[in-house]
Parts: C-alpha cells; sequence; structure tokens
C-alpha cells in the first residue's frame, strides 16, 4: 500500500469514528429516554442506566391521564394550522416577488426578510397587552397568529430562493392558454416547489411543536397549553414519578421523529436547492 493510500485509509476511519461517535451522542438520550419511561420509580433511582426489567406500560396511560392527551391536541391543532397559514402565505408571498414585476418590489421584499431580525422577546409586553385587548390572550389564536407571524419572513426567504431558479416560460405558456395568475401558482408553480415546500413544512413543524416562550406566556389554561409547557407542568406536579415524565416527553418526541423520517429525502435535497442558491 502506498504513503496515500495508507492515510486515506486512516482519514477514512477517522471519520467513521467520527460519524459513530456522533451517532451515540444523539441517540443515546433518545434511547435513556425511552428505556426509564418503561421503568418503575425504584428501578430509576436505583440504577438509571439499566434495562427496564419489565416494560412497565402504565407509565404511558398515567401520563396520557394526567393531561399529555390534551397537551398533545393542543399541539396538534396549533402545530397544523399555522404551518399550513405560514406555508400557504410564504409561498404566495414568494411567487408575488419572484413572478410578478411590482413598483417597489425590491423594498416589499427588503420589508419581509427584514422580519428576520426583529427578536421574539422583545415584543413580549406589547404583544401581551395588545392581544389582551382584543380578547385572544390565552387562546388558539393568539399561538396560531404569533406562530405564523413570525415564521413568515423566514419561509418566504427560502421559497422565494428556490422559486427564482424556476423557469418563467412554464408560467407565461400558462398564461397564454388563459390561466390566472391563481391557476399558475396553484397547478404548476407550487408543485414544482414540492421539496422546498416540504422542507418548510418540517422546519416549521418542528418550531411551532416545541417553541415554548410564547406557548408559556400567552397561555395559561390546561386546554390551551402546548406540550412543551405541558410538559414543565407535568414536571412540577410529579416531579416524583419520573418514568410518567419521561413516557410524556417520549409521546412528545414520536411524531416529530417520524415525521423527519418519513420525509427526510425531502427535506434534505428542498434546503441544498434552496439554501444554496
Amino acid at each position: 500500500m502506498t504513503r496515500t493510500g495508507f492515510l486515506g485509509a486512516i482519514g477514512r476511519v477517522f471519520v467513521w469514528a467520527f460519524l459513530l461517535a456522533l451517532v451515540v451522542v444523539v441517540a443515546y438520550p433518545l434511547l435513556w429516554m425511552v428505556l426509564n419511561g418503561f421503568k418503575t420509580n425504584a428501578e430509576l433511582f436505583g440504577n438509571p442506566f439499566a434495562l427496564p426489567l419489565q416494560l412497565t406500560w402504565e407509565n404511558y396511560a398515567d401520563a396520557w391521564n394526567r393531561g399529555v392527551s390534551d397537551y398533545l391536541t393542543a399541539s396538534v391543532l396549533v402545530t397544523v394550522t399555522s404551518t399550513v397559514a405560514t406555508v400557504f402565505i410564504s409561498a404566495w408571498a414568494a411567487y408575488g416577488l419572484t413572478r410578478v414585476r411590482m413598483p417597489f418590489g425590491r423594498t416589499v421584499s427588503g420589508i419581509i426578510l427584514g422580519g428576520l431580525m426583529l427578536a421574539p422577546a422583545v415584543a413580549l409586553v406589547p404583544l401581551v397587552r395588545m392581544f389582551q385587548a382584543m380578547g385572544l390572550y390565552n387562546t388558539f389564536w393568539a399561538l396560531l397568529i404569533l406562530y405564523t407571524a413570525f415564521r413568515i419572513p423566514f419561509t418566504t426567504f427560502l421559497i422565494r430562493a428556490y422559486m427564482i431558479d424556476l423557469p418563467r416560460e412554464v408560467d407565461e405558456a400558462a398564461e397564454v392558454d388563459g390561466a390566472s395568475r391563481w391557476t399558475a401558482f396553484w397547478r404548476i408553480t407550487l408543485p414544482m416547489c414540492k421539496p422546498i415546500i416540504i422542507s418548510t413544512v418540517i422546519l416549521h413543524v418542528l418550531f411551532a411543536w416545541n417553541e415554548y416562550l410564547f406557548a408559556m406566556v400567552f397561555t395559561s389554561g390546561s386546554g390551551v397549553q402546548t406540550l412543551p409547557v405541558g410538559l414543565t407542568s407535568l414536571l412540577s406536579k410529579h416531579g416524583t414519578d419520573y418514568p410518567v415524565v419521561f413516557a410524556g416527553m417520549v409521546v412528545a418526541a414520536l411524531p416529530v421523529i417520524v415525521l423527519f423520517f418519513a420525509s427526510q429525502r425531502y427535506f434534505i435535497k428542498g434546503l441544498s436547492e434552496g439554501i444554496g442558491k
């Protein structure tokens, strides 16, 4: 073996060792959480790193009955509605910015993207007062509006970057055939943007599913609290029953993990083609 081949083999070994260590670092906490969700309190405190002696499914039933079902319902409702609203509005805005010749188009694009610089924590006090005055405080509408408004700039940026390089001739041919702007957008441009649409959907789902600040400040009733706030409440109320808390965390993490693995091919493709442009 030549010196170059030897160094290449050593390099591949180090790369694989690094990737294996990375897998362990990422996967082990998840596996530890799942296993501890099946233990009793005595097993957990006796040896937290050992395998459970038997699978205690009652922990999941207890977590579900102690409020996780309500928190899960609230999270699903807020996440689905805000995702649909954010992606649709952002895609429509990106279509206008890339396909419609309008005066001050660059200014409008700059204003939309300028929303990326607005930190949520800075706007908390005026937003609380405004939502209280409008009667939206402690409602699903508060989170729906906030999650949509604060994610539109970033989502528009991604979809716009993807749409810029799509051929305009397809839209022009549709207009020649009598298609309206809406028809061209809905039936032609939007299907062509499938990879970036899926990527933005996943990114928004991750944001809305795990968001804590707005959910903590703008919801106080048990019927509208999402999983991050609900799990914190579960921990404070049943802090000594850690297996139940771990079971609730597994329920919270499972839907997002399944969604990512089901659509990871489109997710990676959409981001690489969108951000890279």
